[in-house]
This record gives C-alpha cells, sequence and structure tokens, in this order.
C-alpha cells in the first residue's frame, strides 16, 4: 500500500494505483469524461487534470500513477485553471443545443460546464458539423457534432463486448467516432453505449424524444429474460415504462445490462396486449369479464376431471415467470389431483434431479476463472453478460475451452474448441473424463478413447486454481443431458472444477425450488405437449416457439378438449387454446426471480396493470377458490413467496447425479442443432419492436457443414428444404465451416421454423 496525500488528507491505496482511484477512495470528485471504473485509462479528454507537487505542469488524475509520499491538490488554483482550460475547449466546438438533446438533465457536460466553464465563449470561428451515423434500431448517433471524442464507446466495445464496432477516425478538430464501412452496431451489449456516453451524441432510438430525464419516476426492478438476473431502474412516465438502465450490483451485472434487458418494455406497451379475457365460441374469439372466464374455465376442468380422471389435467409454466406464480400453477393442479406440472418445454430428457441445478459457483467469480469448460453452449447469444465475465477471465489469462456442434463466434480467443455433432456430446466429453483419468490414475466412468483434443482440455483443466465445467442450454435440453452432466461431475471431481448450469431462463432455479415439476406418476412437458393431456394449462408458453417439438405440440394440444392460457399478449397461442386470460408481464406485478447463482430478487410492479389485466398469482389464486381447493387465500405475493420459498435455499442446489453414462452410437446421417434465437427466447423480446429489427432478428438460416454444401452443389444465397419427419419448411442456406460435418443449424423459436419438428434429432436437407 501508498500512502498519498490528497487535498491534505491521507488516503492509503495499492501499488498501481492511479490518483483518480485515490481519489474515489477518499471520497474526493475530480471532473473526468474518458474515465470510466470498467474501462481501460485512455487520457484523452484531459478534465481531471490536478495539481501534483514538484510535477511542471497539471497532470491527468486517471493515468498519474501513484507514489508514496505524492502530495495532490485537486482544489487548487493551479488545477481549477488547468480544467476551466479544458472546458473551454471541449465547449468550443460543441453545440449549444441542450434545450433539444436527448441528454439534456442528464449529461455530464452539462453539469461540469456549470461548475468550469465560462459565462462567454471566446471563439468566434464556425463550429464543426459532423455527418449523423446511421448504426442500426437500437443506437441513436444522429447528433455527433456534440460528441467530445472521450472513447468510451469504442473501448467498451473493444474490452467489455469484445468486438470493436465503432472507432475514431482522422486527428485533430477532424476526428470522428465511426463505423467507417457504415455497418450497422450489432453487439447484443450495444445499449451500454448509451449509458456510457457523457453527452448527447448515443443516445436510445426507441426513447428518442418520450420523455425529459425529470418528468420519469424511477423504479427498482430484475431483468425477467436470462439466468443473469440483471438489476434494472424502469424509468415510467404518466403510468407507461418509457425506459430501463442498469442498476448497478457488482455481484450480479456490474453495471451493464443486455439489449434484452434495456429494450424489451417495448413489448408491454405493444398493440399486442391482450386488454380483457377472451373465450373461443364457435371457432370465433370473444371479449368476456373475469368472472364469466374463470367460472367457465373451473366448469370445464371440474367436467374433465369427473369424466376422464385428474391425471388428463396438466400444466405447463414457464421459467420467466416468477416464484410465486409457478408456486400457485404447481399448487392448483396437484390440488386437482394431478402430478402434470413442468416448466422445461423446450428439455428432450427428464431424469428426476437429486437437487435444484443452477451454476455450480457465483456469477461475479466467473470474471477470476483460470480455465473453464463450456459444453451445448451458444454463449454470446444464450447468456450476454456471463459471456462478458468470461471475456474478463480470458484477459486475466484463464483458458477457455468448449464443446458443441457449432462454434459461434463468442468475441473471445479460445483455447481449444472441438465440433462435434449433438448425438457425439457424450463421447466428447468422455473422451476429456478419459485423459482426466488417465493423467489422474483413475478409472473413467466409461471407456473411451481420450483424443488429442480432449488430452489438450484435460491438461487445461488439471492446472490452474479456479476453474469451472459449464453446460449451456443446449446440453440441458439434450436428449443425453443427465449422462453430460455425470461427465462433467467426474471431471469437475477430478480437477477441482465447480460443475455447473448456466441455466436458461430468469428463474429456472426458481422454478425447481418451487417444485414446478412432475411429480412420481407425472407426465413431462414432452409427454404432454405429446398429446396425453385432455386439459392443460399455459403459463407464459407460446408452443409454437417455445416446445422442443412446435409442430407435435400444437397437433397434440388441439386434440385437447379444453387448452387455457394465461398470457399477456393476444396473439399468443392463438392456434391451440379455447381460453386467453390477460396477465400482467414483469414491469405490473410484484414477484421473485431465482437467478443461476441461488440468489433471491424480488422486485415491485412499475406500473399499474394494463387495461382488464391481473397479475398472475392472483388469476391462480382466484381459479383455485372457485374449484374449491384448499391454501388458495393469499393476500399478498409476500404470503406466496414465504410457502414457496421454505427452508434453506441453498443446502437444496446441487448439480450432483447418480445417473450412469449411456454413451450412445453415434447417430447416422445428419442430424439437427438449434440455437433458441437471442430475441425469439420469451413472449417479451419476440414483441419488441425495435429488437426485432436488429440484425440477430434476421429471418433464420440453415447452417450447413462444408461437405453438405458441396454435396448439394449450393452457392451464396441458396434456399434448401429441411424435413423432419412429416414437417418440412424452405428456407435460405449458409455455408459454415465451423459446423460438425453432420449437423445441420436451424434456429427454434422463430415463426420460420415453427411447423418443424425436435430441436436434436434427425434432419434431411435438399436443394430447394
Amino acid at each position: 500500500m501508498l500512502e498519498i496525500d490528497l487535498d491534505g488528507k491521507k488516503v492509503s491505496v495499492p501499488e498501481g494505483s492511479m490518483v483518480m482511484h485515490a481519489a474515489d477512495k477518499a471520497g474526493t470528485y475530480i471532473p473526468h469524461f474518458c474515465y470510466h471504473k470498467k474501462l481501460s485509462i485512455a487520457a484523452n479528454c484531459r478534465m481531471c487534470l490536478v495539481d501534483v507537487e514538484k510535477a511542471p505542469k497539471p497532470m491527468p488524475a486517471c493515468a498519474t500513477p501513484v507514489t508514496n509520499g505524492m502530495i495532490v491538490r485537486t482544489k487548487s488554483d493551479k488545477a481549477l485553471k488547468a480544467q476551466q482550460s479544458v472546458m473551454e475547449f471541449l465547449l468550443i466546438n460543441h453545440p449549444l443545443d441542450c434545450p433539444i438533446c436527448d441528454q439534456g438533465g442528464e449529461c455530464q457536460l452539462q453539469d461540469l460546464a456549470v461548475g468550469y466553464g465560462g459565462s462567454s465563449s471566446r471563439y468566434e470561428e464556425e463550429k464543426r458539423v459532423v455527418f449523423h451515423k446511421e448504426v442500426g434500431p437500437l443506437l441513436s448517433l444522429e447528433e455527433m457534432s456534440r460528441c467530445i471524442h472521450c472513447t468510451r464507446c469504442v473501448r467498451f466495445g473493444q474490452e467489455v463486448a469484445g468486438a470493436m464496432e465503432l472507432g475514431m477516425v482522422n486527428r485533430g478538430e477532424h476526428s470522428e467516432i465511426t463505423t467507417i464501412a457504415g455497418d450497422t452496431v450489432d453487439s447484443e451489449l450495444s445499449g451500454n453505449m448509451i449509458d456510457l456516453c457523457p453527452v448527447g451524441a448515443i443516445t436510445s432510438k426507441p426513447f428518442r424524444y418520450q420523455a425529459r430525464t425529470w418528468e420519469l419516476s424511477r423504479r427498482k426492478s430484475v431483468s425477467p429474460h436470462d439466468g443473469t438476473g440483471a438489476n434494472l431502474i424502469v424509468q415510467v412516465k404518466s403510468g407507461k415504462v418509457l425506459r430501463v438502465v442498469p442498476l448497478e450490483n457488482e455481484d450480479v451485472n456490474e453495471c451493464w445490462i443486455a439489449d434484452r434487458d434495456r429494450f424489451s418494455y417495448e413489448a408491454v406497451n405493444s398493440d399486442a396486449r391482450l386488454t380483457s379475457p377472451m373465450v373461443k365460441q364457435g371457432g370465433e374469439w370473444k371479449a368476456t369479464d373475469w368472472t364469466t372466464a374463470l367460472e367457465y374455465v373451473a366448469r370445464s376442468l371440474t367436467q374433465i376431471k369427473a369424466d376422464h380422471g385428474a391425471a388428463s389435467i396438466g400444466a405447463l409454466g414457464s421459467a420467466h415467470n416468477t416464484v410465486e406464480e409457478l408456486h400457485l400453477l404447481a399448487k392448483l393442479v396437484r390440488g386437482l389431483g394431478s402430478e402434470n406440472i413442468d416448466y422445461r418445454t423446450r428439455h428432450a430428457e427428464f431424469a428426476k434431479a437429486e437437487g435444484v441445478r443452477w451454476l455450480g459457483t457465483s456469477i461475479a467469480s466467473l470474471s477470476t476463472l483460470q480455465r473453464v469448460l463450456v459444453v451445448g453452449s451458444f454463449l454470446r447469444k444464450d447468456h450476454p453478460l456471463f459471456a462478458a465475465r468470461l471475456r474478463q477471465a480470458q484477459k486475466k489469462g484463464g483458458k477457455i475451452h468448449s464443446i458443441h456442434a457449432v462454434q459461434d463466434d463468442w468475441a473471445i480467443p479460445l483455447a481449444s474448441s472441438v465440433s462435434v455433432a449433438p448425438s457425439g456430446w457424450v463421447n466428447a466429453l468422455a473422451s476429456v473424463a478419459a485423459a482426466v483419468a488417465s493423467a489422474k490414475g483413475v478409472a473413467a466412468p466409461v471407456q473411451a478413447e481420450a483424443t488429442a483434443d480432449a488430452k489438450s482440455i484435460a491438461d487445461s483443466l488439471l492446472s490452474g486454481e479456479r476453474k469451472a465445467v459449464l453446460l449451456g442450454n443446449a446440453a440441458a435440453q439434450h436428449p443425453q443431458a443427465s449422462s453430460l452432466l455425470a461427465l462433467a461431475n467426474f471431471i469437475g471431481e477430478q480437477t477441482g472444477a465447480t460443475v455447473g448450469y448456466l441455466t436458461e431462463a430468469a428463474n429456472t432455479v426458481g422454478a425447481q425450488l418451487v417444485n414446478a415439476l412432475p411429480g412420481a406418476n407425472g407426465l413431462n412437458a414432452a409427454d404432454m405437449l405429446g398429446g396425453k393431456l385432455k386439459a392443460a394449462i399455459l403459463l407464459n408458453v407460446e408452443p409454437a416457439f417455445d416446445a422442443a417439438n412446435p409442430a407435435g405440440a400444437i397437433a397434440a394440444l388441439n386434440k385437447a378438449d379444453m387448452v387455457v392460457a394465461l398470457t399477456p399478449f393476444k396473439d399468443a397461442a392463438l392456434d391451440c387454446a379455447d381460453v386467453l386470460l390477460p396477465i400482467a408481464p414483469f414491469t405490473e406485478t410484484a414477484g421473485t426471480f431465482v437467478n443461476a447463482e441461488g440468489r433471491v430478487q424480488g422486485f415491485h410492479g412499475v406500473v399499474k396493470p394494463h387495461a382488464d389485466t391481473r397479475p398472475a398469482w392472483k388469476v391462480l389464486r382466484v381459479l383455485g377458490n372457485m374449484l374449491g381447493l384448499q391454501g388458495f387465500d393469499f393476500e399478498t405475493s409476500d404470503e406466496v413467496k414465504a410457502e414457496a420459498l421454505k427452508g434453506d435455499i441453498t443446502a437444496r442446489l446441487s448439480n450432483k447425479t447418480g445417473a450412469a453414462v449411456t454413451s450412445a452410437a453415434a447417430a447416422q446421417g445428419l442430424e439437427r442443432v438449434a440455437d433458441v434465437a437471442i430475441y425469439g427466447t420469451d413472449s417479451l423480446v419476440r414483441r419488441a419492436t425495435s429488437l426485432q429489427l436488429t440484425a440477430d432478428a434476421k429471418p433464420p438460416v440453415v447452417g450447413l457443414p462444408q461437405a453438405v454444401w458441396t454435396q448439394l452443389g449450393l452457392a451464396d444465397g441458396a434456399s434448401v428444404r429441411v424435413t423432419q419427419g412429416d414437417a418440412s419448411a424452405v428456407l435460405p442456406a449458409r455455408l459454415d465451416t465451423t459446423l460438425a460435418p453432420t449437423a445441420v443449424r436451424v434456429t427454434a423459436g422463430r415463426h420460420e421454423t415453427a411447423a418443424l419438428g425436435a430441436m436434436f434429432g434427425p434432419i434431411a436437407v435438399a436443394k430447394a
């Protein structure tokens, strides 16, 4: 530790710290623009000039290393005059358009100009003008004349998002931030540039001209999308959500959020909202009131139970729903005498788990891992903020390995990657386990040959201290998911690595904690969506997008006598539902999510429910009362939570499994590997207009390996017919040289592929 004198105060900081870090620790504010605690030091705005004793001129606090005994003055005449001079230069070319600037009221330049700017300008020449840039549907770079070249956006892209999409060209007053080639900014984290920009150069395109910052009320919330559980501040005007920004939480999302966390609020204001209960009569939808709709549902369920037995009734929930909602859904079904409840609508295997599957370590620890093996994950698009943390781990020297059917660009340099079709994942992981077993002198869990790639991964995992084996969404949804977990556990035990799931949705852990899972004689999601139900209750589930086999799911539900869909949207489950009940999205209800690391995070509604919408937990409570079930007398969501999350939650978190490894022979012929599109994961992002205009939301393209591409004689722009069983679709194709030789990539969760079959399994491809 080094001690310095800062404005007469003694401050101790670690060796290698800058004066700015000492000031932060002492609670002394030094004006700055380019400095940001999460980004590298650029020292190009010069606003943080301070007076360092014995230095010949003022020094930038952000880039001046601390030395023992250093004396620094941040408020001396020398420092203040330097800061005022810098401010004068910054304002020379800055347009005087604060009244029409979207950043007005929350602008660092505006704030500091009050304290350090002059009352008039000495500059008489014409101000420079920079032509606006079109970079996509999320970021507005319409007023680049306002840019002060702090380069925060450039450094964010390079260092956090992993892709340098913006850069600075030219010099002096001709400098400008641009994409150079006129490309769009397509990072899944791009919205953070809006928060980072200290002026009005980069602003939110969906929020542009919607409101002034001082007109907005602010409420804390939690993201309902992926397993990070990003903390949010939702900003509201006149009962309408207008903006979402990050709430800093170093242990969860740091100060970042993904674009789907930021912009999915558009869906809650969309015309697709369901405004009242709807009942299908004679093939036509009729609006009705809550009492009539719920009485009709209760009557129908009672009748079906009497005619076909309780086992003919089942419920499918979504892990994007809250603990309270899933608990009451499970309680309702069990109250009727059925054990048919499941949230794993995209899974292909349903082995009973001994504990609650989770990340296996803390989210914050991902940033410091030294060795990582990621199995079956479209990491960057499935978990943008986890990918950002692993990117930081790699920058610190960590080695990251991947086993998958395709090697997407994670914007992380990988130490090694193995491409093998999904049916070969167990053998690929067994090969790593065999290499680890050989090195440790123990018996391998299953006989397998240790390949060169497997030995490389094993050697890496056997070195280092902090390490993890992480199973992605595709590994959780895999037909041999339990074998993958058993092998991962063996590797973890032998190498000292933690083992965990990256978890698919905001409340995947919570859904397990409240036992939204089938009982001993209950049907799992695949059985229920395979045609074994007479009555189905869908909680925020859209079979066309959320089922592992959408075509089969829709066909099966169409044969049921009654399908009740609880959904915020009028266009959800229309193809198979008989009753639509409007429920509140996360902005309009109170609830709890349990994120990937087992962190329980509660939130409250930020606006009143839209039209005749009701919180889902209240709908399920009333339905339980109408059915005459016991234990549905809750007054608040807190009472539901108290019943749902009893006891010590952490004691229940476990990725252990007693399952034996069953190594299947590699499939013959081509097989499908399906990612779920980043903006097709849940009902909110599917209806967020701006997100659906991004590059990530473009119509799906069939990815084909080199051998298949050559065999079919395809050229750029060609289309192919993909067929699964009786289902087929014609889609554009592209060559993907990172695909395993027998894997075909077809995205799920999209209209264009909703008519196809299972996410894993045989697939045929022919030239269209």
